[in-house]
């Protein structure tokens, strides 16, 4: 489905300055480019665009109140520095799965003052020597990427039920310690019987 389409789908008869959150994920875009989306979505404060095979941010239209810009899974390589212009107060930008290669790249993100988090994953940035020491350097004024604070602390929505799923269903981090302890104590087990089991 086209983008254009995909959001009177989504506007279900309400007028777009009405409209708060948008979740366009996994339509198409033609030539890469945003369309459909213009200045009259004044209230809009979440948009999720993932997976729609965008290559640039031009077409942004202005999002005044917009806090949550999910755009993981695209093309962009850059021309951030629109988002600062055309959404000032951005406190969360997920890039994940983009062709964001360099430091370069995210320097136009400096002008988004309230950017508190931002997500990388999978990005070729993520293979350069110290790329998270260098990102926060850059980009002070953020608090976590990729879910993590400078000191590793995990960002405070992703886990808040963490105190009941602890048993295995805490953030993956900590299943992957968890699992490596238990293959350890199943190694053990396995020695204290006497029998040999596939790991």
């Amino acid at each position: 489905m086209e983008m254009r389409n995909r959001i009177n789908l989504e506007l279900r008869n309400r007028a777009p300055e009405e409209v708060t959150q948008l979740v366009l994920d996994n339509c198409r875009c033609d030539n890469g480019e945003i369309e459909g989306l213009n200045d009259t979505f004044k209230k809009l404060e979440l948009l999720s665009m993932i997976n729609v095979d965008l290559r640039s941010l031009a077409r942004l239209p202005n999002l005044n109140k917009l806090r949550k810009l999910e755009l993981a899974n695209n093309r962009i390589s850059g021309g951030l520095e629109v988002l600062a212009e055309k959404c000032p107060n951005l406190t969360h930008l997920n890039l994940s799965g983009n062709k964001i290669k360099d430091l370069s790249a995210l320097e136009a993100l400096q002008n988004l003052k309230n950017l508190k988090s931002l997500d990388l994953f999978n990005c070729e940035i993520t293979t350069l020597e110290d790329y998270r020491e260098s990102i926060f350097e850059l980009l002070q004024q953020i608090t976590y990427l990729n879910g993590f604070d400078q000191e590793d602390n995990e960002a405070p929505d992703s886990g808040s039920e963490d105190d009941e799923e602890e048993e295995g269903e805490g953030e993956e981090k900590e299943e992957e310690e968890e699992e490596s302890v238990r293959g350890e104590k199943r190694k053990r087990d396995a020695e204290d019987d006497g029998e040999e089991e596939d790991d």
